[in-house]
Protein backbone atom coordinates (compact mmCIF):
# COMPACT_ATOMS: atom_id res chain seq x y z
CA UNK A 1 0.00 0.00 0.00
CA UNK A 2 1.41 3.44 -1.23
CA UNK A 3 2.81 5.59 1.67
CA UNK A 4 -0.06 8.07 2.27
CA UNK A 5 0.70 10.19 5.03
CA UNK A 6 4.34 11.26 3.51
CA UNK A 7 5.47 14.12 5.45
CA UNK A 8 8.79 15.73 5.07
CA UNK A 9 8.76 18.56 7.49
CA UNK A 10 10.06 15.96 10.87
CA UNK A 11 8.76 18.65 13.43
CA UNK A 12 4.93 18.47 11.66
CA UNK A 13 5.60 13.87 11.69
CA UNK A 14 6.53 14.03 15.15
CA UNK A 15 3.53 16.33 16.29
CA UNK A 16 1.56 14.13 14.30
CA UNK A 17 2.34 10.99 15.93
CA UNK A 18 1.16 12.01 18.54
CA UNK A 19 -2.24 13.35 17.56
CA UNK A 20 -2.47 9.48 16.43
CA UNK A 21 -1.19 8.03 19.21
CA UNK A 22 -3.61 9.37 21.51
CA UNK A 23 -6.87 9.50 18.91
CA UNK A 24 -9.76 7.54 20.23
CA UNK A 25 -12.28 5.70 18.76
CA UNK A 26 -15.77 5.79 18.40
CA UNK A 27 -18.58 2.77 18.23
CA UNK A 28 -22.54 2.49 18.19
CA UNK A 29 -23.94 0.49 20.93
CA UNK A 30 -25.42 -2.36 18.39
CA UNK A 31 -25.28 -5.86 19.45
CA UNK A 32 -22.07 -7.50 18.88
CA UNK A 33 -20.37 -4.30 19.71
CA UNK A 34 -18.75 -5.02 22.87
CA UNK A 35 -17.06 -8.52 21.55
CA UNK A 36 -16.22 -6.69 18.40
CA UNK A 37 -14.17 -4.04 19.99
CA UNK A 38 -12.47 -6.63 22.15
CA UNK A 39 -11.34 -8.69 19.03
CA UNK A 40 -10.02 -5.84 16.98
CA UNK A 41 -9.04 -2.55 18.94
CA UNK A 42 -6.07 -2.21 21.88
CA UNK A 43 -6.88 -1.50 25.35
CA UNK A 44 -5.06 1.63 25.04
CA UNK A 45 -7.12 3.56 22.27
CA UNK A 46 -10.00 5.55 24.22
CA UNK A 47 -13.41 4.90 22.89
CA UNK A 48 -16.42 6.44 23.37
CA UNK A 49 -20.07 5.05 22.94
CA UNK A 50 -22.87 7.41 20.59
CA UNK A 51 -26.13 7.89 22.02
CA UNK A 52 -28.39 6.45 19.51
CA UNK A 53 -31.70 7.17 19.21
CA UNK A 54 -32.55 3.71 18.19
CA UNK A 55 -31.68 2.46 21.49
CA UNK A 56 -31.78 5.22 23.97
CA UNK A 57 -29.17 6.55 26.38
CA UNK A 58 -28.93 3.55 28.73
CA UNK A 59 -28.07 1.48 26.21
CA UNK A 60 -25.07 3.61 25.45
CA UNK A 61 -24.25 3.67 29.30
CA UNK A 62 -24.31 -0.19 29.47
CA UNK A 63 -21.99 -0.86 26.44
CA UNK A 64 -19.51 1.68 28.12
CA UNK A 65 -19.34 0.14 31.46
CA UNK A 66 -18.73 -3.32 29.68
CA UNK A 67 -16.09 -1.60 28.02
CA UNK A 68 -14.51 -0.15 31.07
CA UNK A 69 -14.62 -3.53 32.64
CA UNK A 70 -12.72 -4.77 29.94
CA UNK A 71 -10.23 -1.74 30.61
CA UNK A 72 -10.37 0.78 27.98
CA UNK A 73 -11.09 4.26 28.86
CA UNK A 74 -14.33 5.27 27.51
CA UNK A 75 -16.74 8.25 27.50
CA UNK A 76 -20.56 7.88 27.25
CA UNK A 77 -22.33 10.19 24.80
CA UNK A 78 -24.92 12.09 27.13
CA UNK A 79 -27.64 13.31 25.33
CA UNK A 80 -30.02 15.94 26.38
CA UNK A 81 -33.10 14.35 24.28
CA UNK A 82 -32.61 11.18 25.99
CA UNK A 83 -31.53 11.61 29.61
CA UNK A 84 -35.25 11.44 31.03
CA UNK A 85 -34.57 14.03 34.11
CA UNK A 86 -31.98 14.96 36.95
CA UNK A 87 -33.14 11.74 38.70
CA UNK A 88 -31.74 9.59 35.72
CA UNK A 89 -28.74 11.62 35.29
CA UNK A 90 -28.12 11.17 38.86
CA UNK A 91 -28.38 7.51 38.36
CA UNK A 92 -25.95 7.73 34.96
CA UNK A 93 -23.43 9.53 37.20
CA UNK A 94 -23.43 6.57 39.98
CA UNK A 95 -23.34 4.03 37.25
CA UNK A 96 -19.89 5.46 35.71
CA UNK A 97 -18.64 6.39 39.30
CA UNK A 98 -18.95 2.71 39.85
CA UNK A 99 -17.47 1.59 36.31
CA UNK A 100 -15.08 3.94 37.10
CA UNK A 101 -15.19 6.00 33.93
CA UNK A 102 -13.77 9.43 33.88
CA UNK A 103 -15.03 11.05 31.07
CA UNK A 104 -18.48 11.81 29.15
CA UNK A 105 -19.43 13.69 25.64
CA UNK A 106 -22.46 15.63 26.06
CA UNK A 107 -24.21 16.68 23.00
CA UNK A 108 -28.04 18.01 22.13
CA UNK A 109 -29.42 14.95 20.78
CA UNK A 110 -32.08 14.04 18.27
CA UNK A 111 -35.95 14.10 19.37
CA UNK A 112 -37.04 10.77 20.52
CA UNK A 113 -40.51 9.66 21.09
CA UNK A 114 -39.80 10.00 25.09
CA UNK A 115 -40.22 12.86 26.78
CA UNK A 116 -36.61 14.83 26.92
CA UNK A 117 -35.49 16.03 30.62
CA UNK A 118 -33.42 19.00 29.02
CA UNK A 119 -33.89 21.11 26.07
CA UNK A 120 -29.79 21.50 25.05
CA UNK A 121 -26.96 20.34 25.86
CA UNK A 122 -25.97 23.21 28.29
CA UNK A 123 -28.86 22.75 30.07
CA UNK A 124 -27.27 19.00 30.61
CA UNK A 125 -23.90 19.93 31.50
CA UNK A 126 -25.40 22.93 34.01
CA UNK A 127 -27.31 19.87 35.62
CA UNK A 128 -24.17 17.85 35.61
CA UNK A 129 -22.51 20.40 36.84
CA UNK A 130 -24.62 20.62 40.20
CA UNK A 131 -24.34 16.98 41.02
CA UNK A 132 -20.61 15.16 42.52
CA UNK A 133 -20.09 13.96 38.78
CA UNK A 134 -16.21 13.25 39.49
CA UNK A 135 -15.57 13.40 35.45
CA UNK A 136 -12.26 14.95 34.80
CA UNK A 137 -12.94 14.51 30.81
CA UNK A 138 -15.78 16.44 29.48
CA UNK A 139 -16.45 16.93 25.48
CA UNK A 140 -18.87 18.76 23.74
CA UNK A 141 -19.57 19.31 20.01
CA UNK A 142 -18.49 21.96 17.19
CA UNK A 143 -19.59 22.61 14.02
CA UNK A 144 -17.40 23.79 11.39
CA UNK A 145 -19.68 23.98 8.62
CA UNK A 146 -22.50 25.21 10.38
CA UNK A 147 -26.26 24.26 10.62
CA UNK A 148 -28.60 24.54 8.02
CA UNK A 149 -31.07 25.95 10.27
CA UNK A 150 -28.77 28.18 13.08
CA UNK A 151 -26.82 31.28 12.40
CA UNK A 152 -23.54 30.98 12.91
CA UNK A 153 -23.15 33.83 16.03
CA UNK A 154 -25.72 31.60 17.68
CA UNK A 155 -23.42 28.36 16.86
CA UNK A 156 -20.34 30.29 18.04
CA UNK A 157 -22.18 32.15 21.23
CA UNK A 158 -23.60 28.30 22.08
CA UNK A 159 -19.85 27.07 22.29
CA UNK A 160 -18.65 30.33 24.07
CA UNK A 161 -21.39 29.27 27.09
CA UNK A 162 -20.55 25.78 27.07
CA UNK A 163 -17.17 26.14 27.12
CA UNK A 164 -16.46 26.64 30.95
CA UNK A 165 -18.38 23.81 31.65
CA UNK A 166 -16.27 21.73 29.23
CA UNK A 167 -12.56 20.16 28.85
CA UNK A 168 -12.62 19.92 25.16
CA UNK A 169 -14.50 20.31 21.74
CA UNK A 170 -14.95 17.18 19.06
CA UNK A 171 -16.24 18.28 15.54
CA UNK A 172 -18.76 16.83 13.61
CA UNK A 173 -17.08 15.28 10.48
CA UNK A 174 -15.66 17.88 7.37
CA UNK A 175 -14.17 16.60 4.76
CA UNK A 176 -12.33 20.12 3.65
CA UNK A 177 -9.74 20.77 6.06
CA UNK A 178 -9.85 24.57 5.20
CA UNK A 179 -13.36 24.70 6.79
CA UNK A 180 -12.03 23.12 9.73
CA UNK A 181 -8.25 25.23 10.07
CA UNK A 182 -10.63 28.63 9.46
CA UNK A 183 -13.11 27.64 12.05
CA UNK A 184 -10.61 26.48 14.52
CA UNK A 185 -9.08 29.72 14.18
CA UNK A 186 -12.03 31.42 14.73
CA UNK A 187 -12.77 29.82 18.07
CA UNK A 188 -9.45 30.92 19.02
CA UNK A 189 -10.32 34.57 18.09
CA UNK A 190 -13.64 34.15 19.70
CA UNK A 191 -11.53 33.12 23.22
CA UNK A 192 -12.98 29.88 22.85
CA UNK A 193 -9.38 27.91 23.55
CA UNK A 194 -10.79 24.67 24.80
CA UNK A 195 -8.48 21.54 22.55
CA UNK A 196 -10.30 20.98 19.38
CA UNK A 197 -10.16 17.39 18.10
CA UNK A 198 -11.29 16.75 14.50
CA UNK A 199 -13.87 14.25 13.39
CA UNK A 200 -13.17 11.86 10.57
CA UNK A 201 -14.43 8.61 9.39
CA UNK A 202 -12.44 5.75 9.99
CA UNK A 203 -11.30 3.33 7.10
CA UNK A 204 -15.05 2.40 6.16
CA UNK A 205 -16.17 -0.07 3.93
CA UNK A 206 -18.47 1.65 1.48
CA UNK A 207 -21.30 -1.11 1.98
CA UNK A 208 -21.43 -0.31 6.11
CA UNK A 209 -21.88 3.52 4.93
CA UNK A 210 -24.49 2.91 2.13
CA UNK A 211 -26.29 1.49 5.01
CA UNK A 212 -25.94 4.06 7.43
CA UNK A 213 -26.88 6.27 5.21
CA UNK A 214 -30.32 4.53 4.50
CA UNK A 215 -31.43 5.32 8.37
CA UNK A 216 -29.79 3.43 11.01
CA UNK A 217 -30.46 6.01 13.40
CA UNK A 218 -27.64 6.17 14.82
CA UNK A 219 -27.41 10.43 15.30
CA UNK A 220 -25.09 12.37 15.38
CA UNK A 221 -21.96 10.11 13.89
CA UNK A 222 -24.30 9.94 10.31
CA UNK A 223 -25.77 13.45 9.98
CA UNK A 224 -22.63 14.37 7.62
CA UNK A 225 -23.90 12.09 5.11
CA UNK A 226 -26.93 13.51 4.67
CA UNK A 227 -25.43 17.05 3.64
CA UNK A 228 -22.04 15.87 1.93
CA UNK A 229 -22.94 12.98 0.17
CA UNK A 230 -21.55 14.04 -3.18
CA UNK A 231 -18.45 15.50 -1.82
CA UNK A 232 -18.18 11.66 0.37
CA UNK A 233 -17.84 9.61 -2.85
CA UNK A 234 -15.17 11.69 -4.48
CA UNK A 235 -12.94 10.95 -1.39
CA UNK A 236 -13.41 6.99 -1.76
CA UNK A 237 -10.82 4.55 -2.65
CA UNK A 238 -11.97 0.84 -3.97
CA UNK A 239 -13.41 -0.93 -1.20
CA UNK A 240 -13.28 2.36 1.11
CA UNK A 241 -12.54 5.44 2.88
CA UNK A 242 -9.72 6.47 4.76
CA UNK A 243 -8.79 9.68 6.55
CA UNK A 244 -5.77 10.31 5.68
CA UNK A 245 -6.57 13.58 3.50
CA UNK A 246 -8.02 15.61 5.89
CA UNK A 247 -5.33 14.83 8.46
CA UNK A 248 -2.75 15.57 5.99
CA UNK A 249 -4.18 18.70 5.42
CA UNK A 250 -4.24 19.66 8.93
CA UNK A 251 -0.68 17.84 9.81
CA UNK A 252 1.14 21.37 10.20
CA UNK A 253 -1.42 23.27 11.79
CA UNK A 254 -1.51 20.95 14.92
CA UNK A 255 0.20 23.26 17.86
CA UNK A 256 -0.10 26.74 16.31
CA UNK A 257 -1.02 29.38 18.21
CA UNK A 258 -3.55 30.81 15.72
CA UNK A 259 -5.95 27.85 16.93
CA UNK A 260 -6.49 24.83 19.17
CA UNK A 261 -6.19 21.95 16.95
CA UNK A 262 -5.26 19.10 19.21
CA UNK A 263 -5.64 16.08 17.37
CA UNK A 264 -8.09 13.56 16.08
CA UNK A 265 -11.30 11.54 16.78
CA UNK A 266 -12.41 8.80 14.46
CA UNK A 267 -15.83 7.71 13.62
CA UNK A 268 -15.08 3.94 13.01
CA UNK A 269 -19.62 2.83 12.41
CA UNK A 270 -18.19 0.14 13.97
CA UNK A 271 -16.09 -0.91 11.41
CA UNK A 272 -13.07 -1.76 13.92
CA UNK A 273 -10.57 -4.62 11.91
CA UNK A 274 -10.22 -1.95 9.15
CA UNK A 275 -10.12 1.21 11.02
CA UNK A 276 -7.44 -0.13 13.68
CA UNK A 277 -5.23 -1.89 10.47
CA UNK A 278 -5.67 2.22 9.51
CA UNK A 279 -4.36 3.22 12.57
CA UNK A 280 -1.27 0.67 12.71
CA UNK A 281 -0.26 1.72 8.95
CA UNK A 282 -0.15 5.35 10.00
CA UNK A 283 1.93 4.74 12.96
CA UNK A 284 4.33 2.40 10.71
CA UNK A 285 4.17 4.95 8.07
CA UNK A 286 5.24 8.21 10.59
CA UNK A 287 7.96 5.92 12.67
Amino acid sequence: MANRLAIRDAGVRADLGRALRKLGFEVIPFKGTEEAVVANVPVDVPLTVTASPAKGQDATVDLAVALAGHGYAVSPHLSARQVRDRVHLAEIVDRCREAKISGVFVVGGDPTDEPAGFRHAHDLLVALHELDHGFTDIGIGGHPEGHPDVPDEMLFQALADKAPLATHITTQIVFDPAVILAWARELTRRGIDLPVYVGVPGAVHRNKLLRVSGGLGIGESAKFLKKQQNMFWRFFLPGGYRPDPIITGLARHLGTPDNALAGFHVFTFNDLAPTEAWRRRALQELS
